[in-house]
């Protein structure tokens, strides 16, 4: 086997005479008049080799004329200084003059160009991904994450944390999507789940007593599917003991802080902003609110409590809110047509319609201006500092609705208009949750977080009586306008967490049948504990500028949950279901197909 004596990347000026052995893939082959000039490839960067005729043997100049793209070979040659140097490239000074070469293996012409910038369609790249991740780009994305990964377990060893693996095949409890299920062969009609998290497990690492768990674990829901979301991902899953919440929020901080410095060099203030949920969805119509840009959501219920605008008015009336934006000089950059399709957008959040107000000559126009009196037309100029140009759009509908709604369209339009600085990292955190929240559709309550998450101590009096009031102990830590982590401090008194369950609608047979063997732990003397999950996945896109996890998972699935290279999910032998005591039912039939 033949082997290098330098990467891709090494040779410099101060190697020049040396004889060096260089292994890789054939990037790009240049014949120019005879020269024939090859870009050698590996992961660790490209070096130029030269094939002089007037100076190497024929049988050498013969076979690299034979050789293409992708091609991997084998070449020892002699180091000397380039006459062309290339600026862009940190091996440019340089060139190896070749004096063996050999083929090692011999590729067809591939179906996608294997550059940074590439032509090909996203299917063409999932199909071929072991291609795709040839390219430098993909490739310096999952290096980077390797990079991060080591960052972290040496960040947290270092804070005396203990590594441990929880299961993979475990049994379905309700964490908030829908599980995936693996049939058992030796129980037939039973199944195990796979995690959607590890957190009944990292609980009970505390029950056992290592006090400080980690672990860089996979998870799995599924659910639907965007760009910042996997059905298979990994998280770095971090539980703590005899802990309040500020202890994990700064061992967090100064883990993101040690990733910035080393990874993009920048030094980050610490602690973090902290800022209520409440006031991140008033300000930014999100819990996960992104800062760096203006537009903020303005609350306007006092400017119109006499309003004579009766979509506004009926909205007050049945206790909800009209809230607004102002996009500033955007009155000539949105026509009525923009404001219709706006209008389409934030229907798809909820909300009835889109109002709009636009300055402009030192007046509003627009359909609803009529309606407005002139002491609203002041109050509004004040609240909302509107100046000549300036668009206003409205959103009249209950608190969620007309947060969300308008607070989407926000981060819309700053993406629209360019005004969110990309070179801006603003960590914060969102805190003082809500504890549950109320499915009118199902008429229950259900965990914001999950079913283990506590009460804030001044909240657990009113769980059972009031439970539309209490506050979680709970915290997120929020990038950008990503949600990158969520946790809280848990239940660790069982007949508190009896108590939550009940309040989520669990009756004792569910609680036993799904909980028992946790509430059972909790009997033999429980710490307690809290910890927190932060998306890899999530940290590396944002970090390396991607738009899709696709770009730093190395085989990720498409936007139907499927794999194109692989061509998962797929059907099985009918014997394999056999095994497993399992009967197909064909869509819309309604008899099982035997095996």
């Amino acid at each position: 086997m033949r082997k290098r004596t330098h990467h891709n990347n090494e040779l410099r000026l101060e190697h020049v005479g040396q004889t060096v052995e260089l292994l890789g893939w054939v990037s790009k082959i240049r014949n120019l008049g005879g020269l024939i000039f090859i870009d050698l490839r590996d992961r660790y960067g490209i070096t130029q080799l030269v094939i002089n005729p007037e100076k190497q043997d024929k049988r050498i100049v013969e076979l690299a004329e034979t050789i293409k793209n992708e091609y991997v070979i084998y070449a020892r040659g002699t180091v000397i200084e380039r006459y062309n140097k290339n600026k862009n490239l940190p091996t440019g000074d340089i060139e190896v003059e070749v004096e063996e070469l050999e083929i090692l293996s011999e590729s067809d012409t591939t179906p996608l160009i294997i550059a940074d910038d590439t032509d090909a369609l996203e299917e063409t790249r999932l199909k071929y991904r072991y291609l795709d991740l040839r390219r430098p780009i993909l490739q310096r994305n999952i290096l980077l994450r390797s990079e991060i990964t080591h960052i972290i377990r040496n960040y947290l060893h270092e804070h005396d944390f203990v590594e441990i693996e929880t299961p993979i095949l475990t049994r379905s409890t309700p964490e908030g999507a829908r599980d995936y299920l693996v049939p058992s062969r030796i129980h037939p009609g039973e199944f195990y789940a796979l995690p959607q998290s590890p957190q009944i497990f990292k609980q009970l690492c505390m029950v056992a007593g290592f006090e400080r768990y980690y672990q860089i674990a996979r998870c799995f829901r599924d659910e639907d599917l965007r760009a910042d979301r996997q059905p298979e991902f990994t998280q770095v899953d971090i539980e703590m003991s005899f802990v309040e919440a500020q202890d994990i929020q700064s061992l967090v901080e100064g883990m993101l802080a040690r990733i910035m410095k080393e990874i993009k060099g920048i030094e980050l203030k610490l602690p973090f902003d902290r800022i209520t949920w409440y006031e991140a969805m008033v300000t930014y119509g999100s819990d996960k609110p992104d800062r760096r840009f203006g537009m903020e959501l303005k609350h306007c219920n006092e400017v119109f409590k006499n309003t004579a605008f009766s979509v506004f008015r009926t909205t007050l009336e049945q206790g909800g809110d009209v809230r607004a934006i102002n996009v500033k000089q955007g009155a000539s950059k949105y026509s009525r047509k923009a404001i219709d399709q706006m209008t389409e957008w934030v229907k798809k959040y909820g909300a009835k319609g889109l109002a709009f107000l636009k300055y402009e000559n030192g007046s509003f126009n627009g359909p609803i201006a009529k309606f407005l009196s002139a002491e609203e037309q002041q109050e509004l100029v004040t609240l909302l500092d509107i100046e000549e140009g300036d668009l206003i759009l409205f959103v009249a509908d209950d608190f969620r609705t007309s947060c969300e709604a308008l607070g989407a369209l926000r981060v819309h339009l700053a993406k629209e208009l360019g005004l969110i600085d990309h070179n801006t990292y603003d960590f914060l955190w969102v805190v003082d949750w809500p504890l549950l929240e109320y499915d009118e559709e199902e008429g229950r309550y259900y965990a914001l977080h999950h079913p283990f998450t506590s009460p804030k101590p001044e909240s657990i009096d009113q769980l059972d009586s009031n439970p539309d009031a209490c506050l979680a102990s709970a915290y997120d830590i929020v990038l950008n306008g990503y949600e990158l982590g969520g946790g809280s401090i848990r239940i660790h008194d069982r007949d508190l967490q009896m108590r939550m369950f009940k309040v989520l609608g669990f009756s004792e047979e569910e609680v036993k049948e799904r909980f028992g063997f946790l509430l059972e732990a909790f009997r033999y003397g429980t710490p307690p504990h809290g910890g927190i999950a932060l998306g890899l996945d999530r940290l590396v896109m944002i970090l390396v500028g991607a738009t899709s996890l696709r770009d730093v998972i190395a085989f990720p699935k498409t936007a139907s949950a499927s794999c194109l290279m692989s061509g998962a999910p797929s059907t099985v032998d009918p014997a394999q279901l056999k095994e497993l005591h399992l009967l197909i039912q064909q869509e819309g039939d309604e008899s099982s197909k035997k095996v």
